[in-house]
C-alpha cells in the first residue's frame, strides 16, 4: 500500500482503504454519496443506484472522499463518456449520464438547496436544456504549468496538477481548431510561472487577447465586450434564456426596469421595447462604458447606465415601485445584506434573480422571503451540459 501524505488523517479509514458502496444520491457538486457503516463517502463519476468499489484518499470530520475504482453494478442511466479524459480532467462531471438524467439532477439540486438554505419547499420547473450538448462553449481558459508542457485543465480532485488536453469536447469546433496552433506557440516560449490562456469564439473567429473588444450577438441585439470579461458563453441557449428573463420581468403593469449588476447592459438593452424606461447599474467602469456604447449601437434611447455599487441605485430618483421590476444577476458570491435591505425597503413589484450559484442564491432568497416576498416561479437552465453547473432564475412577487 502506498505511503499516506504526511498530513493524512487516518480516522475513520487508513489511506487507500478499499470499500464497496451503494450510491444513494449525487450532490450539487456532481459527486456521488454512499455510506459505509453509516459513514458518508463521496465518490465522483457515479450514478444513483450503482454498486461501486472505491478507494479512500481523504478523511474529513464527518465524511470521507474516495476515488472510483470499479463499477460493480452499473446503472441503466450510465453511458459511455464522449471524452477519453473524462474522470481525469476536472472540467466535466456528468458525461457518463444520459442527458435527461443530467437535467433531472439539476432540477433536484435547485429544489434541495432552496429547501436546505431558504427553508422554501416550492415547485421547481423542469430544467430547460439544449439540443447542443457538446461543442457549445464559446469561451475556454486552459491553464499551463511553468514549462508549458501540460496545457489544459486541473485534474479531478486536485488544486494544482494540470491535465494536458489536445481538444475539449464541450468547446466549439472553432476554439478546438485554434487551440491546436496556440498550444504549439505557447510551448515554444519560456515562462517564469504558469498561466492561463484565453480562447473566445466570436462567430467570426477566435480571440486570444483578453484586452481586445469583441462583438457578441443575442438574437438581433449586438454587444461589445472585452474578450476576457464576463459574457454568457453558450450562444445556443442564450436567446431562450434571455427571452425568459425579460418575459418574467415585464407585463402585469410593469413600466420600469432596474438592471442590477448590469455588466455591458444585456438585459436592459435586449428587453428595452417592453419597458418605458430602464436604469442599469454596475461597479465595473469599463463595462459601463461599453454598456453605453451598446445602447447606441442598438439604437436604444430609453436606458441609462450608472457606474456605482449596487446598493447606491436606491439613491437615485426611482419610479413607482409597484410598476417596477428588478433583474438581479450578481457575481457567484451573491448579494450583500446592505443591498438586500435597501431592495426590500424599495419593494419593487417583481424581482427576477438570475444566478450561476444556486447555493448563494438560496441564501439571498431566504432574506427576501423573510421580508414580504414570495416565490412565484423557479426555472433552472442548462447552460453547461456535461457539467454540474446550473443557471437558475427565480421570480419573486411582493
Amino acid at each position: 500500500m502506498p505511503l499516506a501524505p504526511k498530513d493524512f488523517n487516518n480516522k475513520p479509514f487508513e489511506y487507500h482503504r478499499e470499500l464497496e458502496l451503494l450510491i444513494e444520491n449525487i450532490t450539487n457538486l456532481g459527486v456521488g454519496i454512499g455510506r459505509y457503516e453509516g459513514w458518508v463517502i463521496m465518490v465522483p463519476n457515479v450514478a444513483i443506484g450503482e454498486q461501486v468499489r472505491c478507494r479512500i484518499y481523504r478523511n474529513h470530520n464527518n465524511y470521507s472522499e474516495a476515488d472510483l475504482i470499479e463499477i460493480l453494478e452499473p446503472s441503466p442511466e450510465r453511458i459511455e463518456s464522449h471524452c477519453p479524459l473524462f474522470g481525469i480532467c476536472g472540467g466535466c462531471q456528468y458525461q457518463h449520464l444520459i442527458y435527461d438524467v443530467q437535467l433531472k439532477l439539476k432540477r433536484q439540486h435547485v429544489k434541495e438547496l432552496l429547501q436546505k438554505l431558504a427553508y422554501a419547499d416550492v415547485d421547481v420547473q423542469p430544467t430547460i436544456g439544449t439540443d447542443q450538448i457538446y461543442y457549445y462553449r464559446s469561451k475556454l481558459t486552459p491553464h499551463f504549468e511553468r514549462n508549458a508542457q501540460k496545457i489544459g485543465f486541473l485534474k479531478m480532485g486536485c488544486r494544482f496538477e494540470v491535465v494536458d488536453i489536445e481538444q475539449c469536447c464541450i468547446a466549439t469546433h472553432a476554439i478546438n481548431e485554434k487551440f491546436k496552433t496556440l498550444r504549439q506557440e505557447v510551448r515554444k516560449k519560456s515562462f517564469k510561472r504558469g498561466g492561463t490562456l484565453l480562447l473566445r469564439d466570436t462567430g467570426d473567429g477566435v480571440e486570444t487577447n483578453p484586452a481586445n473588444i469583441i462583438t457578441q450577438a443575442i438574437g438581433p441585439s449586438r454587444f461589445q465586450v472585452y474578450a476576457g470579461e464576463f459574457f454568457q458563453n453558450n450562444p445556443y441557449i442564450l436567446p431562450t434564456f434571455t427571452d425568459y428573463i425579460i418575459d418574467e420581468a415585464s407585463g402585469d403593469g410593469i413600466e420600469f426596469l432596474l438592471d442590477i449588476y448590469c455588466g455591458v447592459g444585456v438585459f436592459g438593452i435586449y428587453g428595452s421595447e417592453k419597458f418605458r424606461s430602464i436604469i442599469g447599474i454596475e461597479i465595473n467602469g469599463r463595462a459601463i462604458a461599453l454598456a453605453r456604447q451598446n445602447a447606441a449601437i442598438n439604437n436604444i434611447s430609453n436606458i441609462r447606465f450608472i457606474e456605482d455599487s449596487a446598493e447606491n441605485i436606491f439613491m437615485e430618483r426611482l419610479s413607482d415601485a409597484i410598476k417596477t421590476s428588478i433583474i438581479l444577476d450578481p457575481p457567484r458570491k451573491g448579494c450583500n445584506e446592505a443591498f438586500l435591505q435597501k431592495l426590500v425597503n424599495f419593494s419593487p413589484k417583481k424581482i427576477i434573480y438570475v444566478s450561476c450559484s444556486p447555493d448563494t442564491q438560496a441564501r439571498d432568497i431566504k432574506f427576501l422571503l423573510q421580508h414580504h416576498y414570495a416565490i412565484h416561479r423557479v426555472q433552472p437552465f442548462d447552460l453547461f451540459p456535461q457539467t454540474r453547473h446550473i443557471e437558475n432564475v427565480i421570480t419573486l412577487l411582493v
